[in-house]
């Protein structure tokens, strides 16, 4: 394979991912909510009682964002913040029942959104394409935290 082609994978990587966040974007627009509220409702029907801050780091997100993000959950009465027993400068986050069905509601759309994006690819290039992304993933990862090291010294 050329350099060029591996240049092109990057490319089509990097505009793939743009192309698909805009679409579940406008899907979620639809749906009266966000793709970051999706995220965070998401996550949370997966590990409830997390705090703010492993939330925040779960998601890559700065923490001051994620508070307005929680905030409007809060507000639209999906999630509540309890007051952690242990620490009590930490809430721990919890979805509601109104978040829980919520989040159930968007599984239909999120099936939906696979279904249409996914129709006509193999089940085999799906299995290949999810081990190889899986793969550089990591691989990017990898050359994050060495890159980082080597600022930090």
């Amino acid at each position: 394979m050329s350099l060029d082609d591996r240049r092109q994978l990057i490319a089509q990587l990097v505009e793939s991912s743009r192309i698909l966040r805009n679409y579940i974007d406008h899907r979620a627009k639809q749906c009266g909510t966000t793709r970051a509220q999706w995220v965070v409702l998401y996550r949370l029907r997966a590990q409830e009682g997390l705090s703010q801050v492993d939330l925040a780091d779960v998601l890559e997100l700065q923490p001051i964002s994620l508070v307005r993000l929680l905030d409007r959950l809060v507000e639209q009465g999906l999630l509540e913040r309890r007051h952690d027993p242990r620490d009590r400068r930490a809430n721990r986050l919890y979805l509601t029942e109104a978040g829980r069905k919520v989040v159930d509601e968007f599984d239909e759309v999120r099936d939906t959104i696979v279904a249409d994006v996914l129709q006509d690819t193999p089940d085999a290039a799906v299995a290949t394409s999810l081990a190889t992304l899986r793969a550089l993933k990591e691989r990017i990862k990898t050359l994050s935290e060495t890159k980082a090291d080597m600022v930090a010294k």
